[in-house]
């Protein structure tokens, strides 16, 4: 290799390098500015601010009290937790049975799974709302976690992973050595489809926290609802607090950013040692 060829690879890595830096702070940039804001009491400040002031305290006195935020985030984070878990053990054990057992039907169920996916959410709030007033599920938890955990795409994306994660030798394995289904699915299916229960948690925890128009309609009221209802109610006061909103905002994101770098650093783990050991 000549050195004007070594010469341009180095250039060529240094622009790669470069663009991937402004790349990054392209990316970055909306949620530092997220946090400067929500340290201001005036945002809308003409030249605009860029580093942190000394108001926090103060706008999360606003913001406690222009809405009951921590009741707001408990039940976000109550409702989005226990929707992630019921649906990751319900998409993993239907996953298991689409895609390690044939049985009568197995094609057309799997299809008309795959036809609701097909449905614009927004066409069935009217029957839904009706469904749940008839169970006296309104201004409960229930509308949120309970037909949640019936995901189409979790138990496509569940099948899909388990169909090839999975080894058909090893269940049989088991079978022979005594252990019943229960037992595969603890000891061998949500070990080995963790990669899947990661990514599919990761999207149905972000899904549930963002879910403005399910809670709007089945907990309407903003003292008893999760946070995106909330802070769209305090946003519409006339004596709102813009920093106390800025900072309820940032406050609401932080959780999504937790679990999605969480998780993405164990996905990118999971797939790099299974990559090395096959």
């Amino acid at each position: 290799m000549t050195k004007k060829t070594n010469w341009r690879l180095l250039v060529g890595k240094i622009f790669l390098y470069l663009l991937m830096f402004l790349a990054a702070i392209a990316f970055a940039f909306p949620f530092y500015y997220m946090f400067v804001l929500s340290s201001w009491q005036n945002i809308f400040s003409n030249p605009p601010r860029f580093w942190f002031g000394t108001d926090v305290a103060h706008n999360f006195k606003a913001l406690t009290t222009q809405i009951p935020f921590l009741v707001n985030f408990f039940n976000s984070f109550g409702i989005a937790t226990l929707g992630t878990i019921g649906t990751v053990i319900v998409a993993t054990v239907c996953g298991y049975g689409f895609s390690k057992f044939d049985f009568k039907g197995k094609n057309i169920l799997m299809t008309f799974v795959l036809s609701t996916m097909m449905i614009p959410p927004f066409l069935n709030i009217i029957p839904f709302f009706q469904m749940m007033k008839t169970f006296k599920w309104l201004n409960t938890w229930l509308p949120l976690v309970i037909p949640a955990m019936g995901s189409a795409y979790g138990v496509f994306l569940m099948t899909q992973f388990l169909k090839n994660s999975v080894p058909e030798s090893l269940i049989d394995a088991a079978r022979i050595d005594g252990l019943n289904e229960i037992g595969i699915l603890a000891n061998i299916v949500f070990p080995l489809g963790k990669n899947g229960i990661a990514v599919l948690g990761t999207i149905t925890f972000v899904n549930s926290w963002n879910n403005f128009m399910g809670a709007l309609v089945m907990l309407p009221n903003y003292k008893k609802s999760t946070l995106p209802v909330a802070l769209s109610t305090m946003m519409q006061r006339s004596d709102t607090s813009w920093g106390g909103l800025m900072l309820g905002t940032l406050l609401s994101v932080m959780p999504l950013l937790i679990v999605i770098i969480f998780f993405s650093k164990q996905i990118i783990g999971n797939l790099t040692a299974g990559s090395v050991k096959g």
